[in-house]
């Protein structure tokens, strides 16, 4: 080795450079804070208000994600991420409310898209009527909530009407029932839970030897009949309302100090609310969907790198060579669908709560689409990639198309394009999700974030479909110049 070589600069790039813990604090600050001041900045009096809330808006909302993907201390990221969700968040709720209605419409997906990874991503099981389950959580919330003319109503076996249907009750008693009361979302969410998980076994026992393409077909029958069930379940007997749906369904009581914190922050802003109680229930639902998110994960991670998770893996790549290793097959399948039926249905509680009407056009085939199309784009297998699926498709679908169809509005109305309104970019959503899923699959199979084996089986399966090739032979012969030729 020359001296020139042994002293030469080591080069380093920017990945090497992020992996440095003090670096990567130093990124995520100045991340976070151009993120804020993007917002800050904001203008809705503007006329490209539309365009610049729809840059700012996503590279503050996949903020949290960077700081967790950086390579940092736990304790910087833990301060960090506290900080931006339980301050910075509700403070640009407040000053801004299409963000915080966004952010609680990104907890509801990726919930469900991480319940539909365990199917997908962790037992290999494609299922095309996920959105079933969630169908079952938001029915049995409305069910036991809205005043429409169902049997429950006629009964009194709402939530509402318990107190009103025992006006005799003992103050004690009657405090006691307004306690239940306040808990019945939370045990609404358990019972949605269990029933979910029921069906998800329910549907897994018909289609245990089923794989690829007919577990596709036969999940989306599923689907499709639970649809059907839910606006037909009107005769004899009235359960769900049938095609006129179930209105003005319960939401959760609201804490007096989430009003009394909505107010004060909108006084430090210098900001006027005219119902600064529903822009408190925004911020309640944005701590639910937020917990929920958080003991999902807990359990996606801890079932991954469990024995479960291992055995959910071995019949991924091999069901054959799983039952061989004693892995119980039946067992596996059945938990992997109630497993992530359960998370749907704690999710379709809290989507029926905030959205307070559902129908059957709630939970029609491409919503399930949308949410395996979360999966894919993220990564499937993958925990952190399956949330930044559930917010680059939630993103698109909700800001990135609906703001451009009213940036050219504005600019249509202020008379400077002439662009008719059929080419709006809101009316062309499954064009959009159609396009993104066929460049995934071209440029990047294995997701955004793929998990490791994942990514490692596409190389594999890639130098099997792409073997070396030789040099081919040809013709001519090696002259030997130094001999004379005849």
């Amino acid at each position: 080795m020359t001296t020139a070589t042994a002293f030469a600069p080591v080069k380093t790039g920017w990945r090497e450079m992020l992996n440095r813990p003090a670096v990567a604090v130093a990124f995520a600050l100045i991340y976070v804070a151009a993120a804020i001041f993007l917002v800050i900045l904001l203008d809705r009096r503007s006329l490209w208000y539309p365009l610049t809330s729809l840059i700012a808006a996503p590279i503050f909302l996949v903020s949290p994600l960077v700081v967790v993907s950086l390579n940092m201390p736990r304790i910087s990221k833990i301060v960090l991420l506290v900080v931006m969700f339980a301050v910075v968040m509700p403070i640009v709720g407040v000053s801004n409310p299409p963000f915080l209605e966004l952010a609680v419409q990104i907890s509801i997906f990726a919930g469900l898209a991480l319940g539909l990874n365990i199917v997908v991503g962790f037992a290999g099981l494609l299922d095309l009527g996920y959105v079933a389950f969630f169908a079952v959580g938001a029915y049995l919330w409305g069910m036991a909530t809205s005043p429409s003319n169902t049997i429950f109503t006629e009964n009194a076996w709402t939530v509402s009407n318990w107190l009103a249907a025992n006006p005799d009750l003992s103050p004690l008693a009657a405090t006691f029932v307004g306690f239940v009361q306040s808990g019945a979302f939370f045990l609404a969410m358990f019972v949605a839970i269990a029933v979910a998980a029921v069906v998800g076994i329910l549907l897994g026992l018909p289609v245990l030897r089923l794989r690829g393409d007919y577990l596709a077909i036969v999940t989306l029958g599923f689907g499709e009949v639970i649809r059907i069930f839910a606006r037909n379940l009107d005769a004899p007997i009235n359960f769900t309302a049938g095609a006129q749906g179930l209105r003005n369904i319960g939401a959760p009581p609201l804490p007096g100090f989430y009003v009394g914190f909505t107010q004060s922050i909108a006084s430090t802003l210098g900001l006027r609310i005219d119902n600064p109680e529903a822009l408190a229930k925004q911020l309640l639902f944005y701590t639910i969907g937020l917990l929920l998110i958080f003991v999902i994960v807990l359990v996606c991670i801890r079932l991954k790198d469990s024995a479960i998770g291992r055995a959910w893996t071995a019949i991924r790549e091999d069901e054959i060579a799983a039952i061989a290793m004693g892995v119980p097959l039946v067992k596996m399948k059945l938990l992997a669908f109630a497993s992530g039926a359960a998370f749907a249905g704690a999710i379709g509680v809290l989507y029926a709560s905030k959205q307070t009407f559902i129908d059957p056009q709630s939970f029609i085939l491409l919503q399930s689409i949308t949410i395996l199309a979360m999966v894919i784009v993220g990564g499937m297998g993958n925990v952190k990639g399956v949330i930044l699926g559930a917010m680059i498709i939630t993103i698109v679908e909700l800001h990135t198309l609906p703001n451009l169809s009213l940036q050219l509005n504005a600019l249509r109305t202020a008379g400077l394009v002439n662009i008719p309104t059929q080419l709006d970019p809101a009316k062309y959503q499954p064009l959009v999700f159609g396009l993104v899923l066929v460049l995934m699959m071209l440029f990047r199979p294995a997701g955004l974030l793929p998990e490791k084996s994942r990514k490692l089986e596409l190389m594999e399966q890639n130098e099997i479909d792409d073997p070396p090739t030789e040099e081919p032979l040809t013709d001519a012969v090696l002259v030997d110049e130094s001999v004379p030729q005849e």
